[in-house]
């Protein structure tokens, strides 16, 4: 499946395929009628994104709990577990106030915060807006990739991609953190999709990946060198890493340059502002993952307009 732009709005429709290759949106209004279409992936989307909301916050909690264990079992010191279960899946959605479990029409992806008016619906308190951001940008997400790649294996990993961006994104925003439970499979994934060439060939992909680990880590130990400083972390060297596996190598001075020329821009209006001091720490992250998702979708025609404008 994929989608074709005419005059009309983008519209689903079947592509040329193998005599016995059959699928149930084959034969269902998905396929004829837009709307119905995309109110599919829009409700799927906001669905995953309810879930990489939950993840942004429960993920940060269960890698420190775990960092603190094996911190505690190398110095042979006594646990502090207790026997509360916190995991991904429990306990279940509640109040980080509170504490109360949510009714089942509190947790509807984006409606369930709006009909709260944004608190708990048993102790007031102000639920962070990050929930329903998140929600709505995986949900747009969804409904570009689709619309940009149509609706099959480039449509479908490109939605991957995008999601597992936004979490990233989040949670090093927060914790300034980029854990290796997100990045490492996707890296690994990115190269396994470029197996068939979805995005980029194979070779370019593998010279994608170790060329920009080896970029930011070279970066990273010149800059120490000079100043004495760390100025980034390496969960930036396999973010970057991640974003060559998917793209190849050829798009990485985009992503480089755009990720580097935006949280330059932003840190500065911080420090001018004074919402930030000039010696305070900046997460890259969140830079790198929108530079690598604009790539993935526009790098090729935004990296030719500039080398046409810089030539005349």
């Amino acid at each position: 499946m994929r989608v074709r732009q005419d005059h009309a709005g983008p519209r689903f429709h079947e592509t040329t395929q193998s005599p016995d290759h059959h699928t149930i949106m084959n034969s269902t209004p998905f396929v004829s009628d837009p709307v119905i279409g995309y109110l599919f992936v829009a409700i799927f989307g906001a669905v995953i994104g309810s879930f990489l909301s939950m993840l942004v916050y429960r993920l940060p909690i269960i890698l420190k709990r775990q960092w603190e264990r094996d911190c505690r079992e190398a110095l042979a010191q006594p646990t502090t577990d207790t026997a509360e279960t916190f995991n991904i899946a429990w306990p279940a959605s509640h109040c980080p106030q509170c504490h109360a479990p949510l009714k089942i029409r509190d947790n509807i992806p984006l409606f369930g915060y709006l009909l709260l008016r944004g608190r708990c619906r048993h102790c007031q308190a102000p639920i962070p807006r990050q929930y329903i951001l998140i929600e709505a940008l995986t949900t747009l997400a969804a409904i570009v990739s689709v619309a940009h790649f149509g609706m099959g294996a480039r449509g479908g990993f490109a939605f991957v991609l995008s999601a597992a961006l936004i979490a990233l994104t989040f949670i090093d925003r927060r914790e300034q953190i980029l854990p290796d439970t997100i990045t490492l499979p996707l890296l690994w994934l990115g190269l396994l999709v470029n197996r068939a060439g979805l995005y980029a060939s194979l070779g370019s992909a593998v010279v994608g990946a170790a060329a920009a680990y080896m970029f930011l880590w070279l970066v990273f130990h010149v800059f120490r060198l000079i100043t004495g400083k760390e100025g980034m972390g390496h969960g930036d060297f396999k973010l970057f890493a991640l974003g060559g596996a998917w793209l190849g190598w050829p798009l990485l001075p985009f992503v480089l340059l755009f990720a580097s020329l935006t949280g330059a821009l932003y840190g500065g209006a911080l420090i001018v502002t004074g919402r930030q001091a000039r010696s305070a720490p900046m997460p890259f992250g969140p830079f790198l993952c929108a530079a690598i998702w604009l790539a993935l979708f526009y790098g090729w025609p935004l990296t030719t307009l500039y080398l046409r404008s810089a030539h005349g």
